[in-house]
């Protein structure tokens, strides 16, 4: 009975996470926030893109000539497959909108601010129609937004930014356990950072650093609430912690005013983010390249990402159900396409499309009260999104 509590409250944890990692690409960061970055694959850490390069790394955006504003969205379309040895079901909630703004400006000579705001995350699981008790009929919304004012200075050719960060997440859970269980909405703000350099070199070539920062959340009492039923008395206190986990990365840029290339790496420090370390998730080492060939008025880019999966399959039969089914964060290669056209010499539509093809992994849940000799999950993850931009320059 011990080990049957303790694998629906994990499980009821894991599935309060989930709406995040179905915006996964990266774990449950996604590849770049705006188009011309995703069209490279997500790399930009030493390639400006303009305004929309302050989440890549803010120092960047001395690289605009006076005021630059991008804003735009992505429609994001992951399709989730899960098969716990009753059937396959695939979750319902199979789109959403990602919306960012972002402005940037050229204050005084070597100065330069702006300001943006970013979804970057905004979906949920819906199992409402699985008839899986395993599924518990989970249904649950998770939507983050950052808000940044990124500060840069330049000097010849080395480069500085800040980026202060706050971050507003909204969490609801709902789910069935012979009764409907739920606290309701619960809605936390908290603040982290970002951090970056560039240094341009003169002949074509740049190199870059950012660091962010981790993100403490707490959702009111969201994961307490919902584990309440699951916990046997004298259970000691849950905590409603949810934590983004901090990255640190390095890039390198070369353009010709042709042809431009960059390639990215990066470490996501899942391991120790709150609510995430106690599931067994590693860091994740993340690759990103991409090319672009402009024209006058043009330009076309393609690009390609790697991040390694954060959950792989343990001795532990209860964690590799949890990781599969409430918590898929397992797409790992990304190929990206796109381009822009500028129809004035101050407006330009950019567009980024995302493909992660379907990565299948199969866990063993031998072990597991209830369950056969070997007994496994099966989870199936893809993605498709499609991000466009309008940039203006003043």
């Amino acid at each position: 009975m011990k080990q049957k509590n303790i694998f629906f409250r994990s499980a009821i944890v894991l599935s309060l996470m989930a709406a995040t990692a179905l915006h996964a690409t990266n774990g449950d960061t996604i590849i770049g926030v705006g188009a011309k970055t995703r069209a490279m694959g997500g790399a930009g850490i030493a390639l400006s893109h303009g305004a929309e390069s302050t989440l890549v790394n803010p120092a960047l955006i001395t690289n605009v000539k006076s005021t630059q504003i991008s804003f735009g969205g992505t429609v994001f379309m992951p399709t989730i497959k899960t098969d716990m040895g009753f059937g396959e079901d695939e979750s319902a909630a199979d789109i959403s909108m990602i919306p960012s703004v972002a402005i940037a400006s050229r204050v005084s000579p070597g100065f330069y601010a702006g300001i943006g705001m970013w979804g970057t995350a905004g979906m949920g699981v819906d199992f409402r129609d699985s008839t899986d008790p395993m599924k518990m009929q989970m249904e649950t919304t998770l939507q983050l937004m950052q808000f940044a004012v990124p500060l840069a200075y330049k000097t010849g050719g080395f480069s500085v930014g800040v980026a202060p960060i706050l971050q507003y997440g909204s969490l609801d859970i709902h789910y069935n356990r012979g009764a409907p269980v739920g606290s309701g909405q619960e809605q936390d703000f908290g603040f982290g950072a970002s951090v970056g350099a560039t240094y341009d070199f003169g002949n074509g070539f740049t190199v870059g650093a950012v660091y962010k920062s981790e993100i403490e959340m707490e959702y009111g009492k969201s994961i307490s609430a919902a584990m309440a039923p699951m916990m046997p008395p004298g259970s000691p206190a849950v905590s409603n912690l949810l934590t983004q986990p901090a990255e640190i990365g390095i890039g390198l840029g070369y353009t010709d005013g042709t042809h431009s290339f960059a390639i990215d790496y990066k470490k996501i420090k899942w391991g120790d983010a709150d609510g995430y370390k106690m599931f067994g998730w590693e860091d994740q080492n993340v690759f990103a390249v991409g090319y672009e060939y402009a024209q006058a008025n043009w330009a076309l880019r393609i690009g390609y990402n790697h991040g390694s999966s954060p959950v792989t399959e343990n001795a532990n039969p209860v964690n590799n159900m949890l990781n599969l089914l409430g918590f898929p964060a397992t797409a790992e290669n990304h190929y990206t396409l796109g381009g822009s056209y500028q129809f004035t010499k101050n407006l330009t539509l950019d567009l980024a499309i995302v493909y992660s093809p379907e990565a299948k992994n199969t866990y063993s849940l031998a072990g597991i009260p209830g369950m056969p000799p070997g007994a496994a999950i099966t989870n199936k993850h893809s993605e498709v999104s499609t991000t466009f931009q309008f940039s203006y320059k003043f």
